[in-house]
């Protein structure tokens, strides 16, 4: 492999580990990992490539180590979270309306029977003063 090829193979590795999408690697930031995704021995980077070496260092230093999948995955990760607690506050809402619903329901089903139990001794106090043969008074 002459020299431009394994650069190119170094530089292609570079890529893909930084995309966070490795075909031969475990997919880490470091100079193992490049060298098996480039398909190459550590040495031609630590000896003979060493400015890609640096190039590769400096570009994960200024991603703090994290791939741009990862960064990506990251925030996805902030937004299902965000919309976690946005759910969670709409289920309490629910909630919460719904024991207000559940109060009133009993609180009504109460009035409803005593309002029966009230129209049923009415209705049995007002045909309790009927007496047979006597005439129903007029309004």
């Amino acid at each position: 492999m002459t020299d431009q090829e394994e650069r190119d193979a170094i530089l292609a590795a570079m890529d893909r580990l930084l995309a966070g999408t490795p075909l031969r690697s475990s997919g880490n930031l470091d100079i193992i990992s490049l060298a098996e995704e480039a398909g190459l021995k550590r040495n031609k980077l630590t000896h003979k490539h060493t400015d890609l070496k640096e190039r590769f260092y400096a570009e994960r230093r200024a991603r703090d180590g994290v791939t741009a999948r990862e960064s990506k995955l990251h925030s996805e990760i902030a937004q299902l979270r965000s919309r976690i607690d946005q759910l969670r506050e709409e289920r309490d809402n629910y909630r919460t309306a719904n024991e207000v619903f559940a109060r009133a329901l009993h609180a009504l089903t109460i009035e409803n029977d005593n309002l029966r139990r009230h129209t049923t001794r009415a209705r049995a106090a007002h045909i309790a003063a009927i007496h047979p043969g006597q005439q129903r008074p007029t309004n």
